[in-house]
């Protein structure tokens, strides 16, 4: 009797705490949250598993920091973006969600991956030069898996979902598209690879 006593306290609890991250007071904080948990998750398995395949000797927790705040900025683009989207699309008819898909893809998925781009710029050397080289050398390579991950996830979320949880159901999809998009940004510019190419045959003869 005890112990069904404490789980039912403990659902009551959970159930408690559930309304109040989505109520409308502490929804922005919780969507940044969770944004941020998981761009960090995602660089942390990352990170594992370039140590597994030796590509790196430890884990670099300024890199994770970093990409913990790009996902503060995606949290906040997020939040403010889906708000937006449902007050100017009213609706879930297919053509209501085909709208809010087009605007989400061609609006909020560029400014999200140039705005994670310049996020993690601020850190760096030469931030307007590494902005502008990292989004030359692979923004398109992030807005292509776009759309392949987002717009049959996006479909269920516009015509399911209330507002409120957009973002937790983006987190969960994003999780794996995060480790991508770690790999992707930590990974050699084509335009490094390229001069170290010219750098070897220029050493062999």
């Amino acid at each position: 009797m005890t112990l069904r006593r404490y789980f039912r306290n403990g659902y009551k609890i959970y159930k408690l705490a559930i309304k109040r991250a989505f109520s409308g007071k502490n929804l922005f904080y919780t969507n940044v949250l969770l944004s941020i948990g998981i761009s960090t998750t995602g660089d942390l398995l990352e990170q594992s598993y370039e140590l597994y395949t030796k590509e790196i000797d430890k884990l670099d927790h300024t890199r994770t920091a970093q990409m913990a705040l790009s996902g503060m900025t995606a949290g906040v683009i997020c939040h403010n973006w889906y708000i937006f989207l449902d007050k100017v699309i009213i609706g879930r008819t297919f053509d209501m969600v085909i709208k809010k898909l087009l605007l989400d893809q061609f609006i909020c998925s560029p400014l999200v991956i140039m705005s994670f781009f310049a996020t993690v710029a601020i850190f760096e050397e030469n931030p307007l030069e590494n902005f502008t080289d990292e989004v030359t050398d692979k923004f398109w390579i992030l807005y292509k898996a776009e759309w392949y991950v987002w717009p049959p996830a996006q479909i269920i979320n516009f015509y399911f979902l209330p507002t409120k949880y957009r973002v937790l159901y983006d987190n969960t999809i994003s999780l794996g598209y995060d480790i991508y998009t770690s790999h992707i940004k930590h990974s050699k510019s084509l335009k490094h690879s390229h001069k170290e190419h010219k750098d070897d045959k220029t050493d062999k003869t």
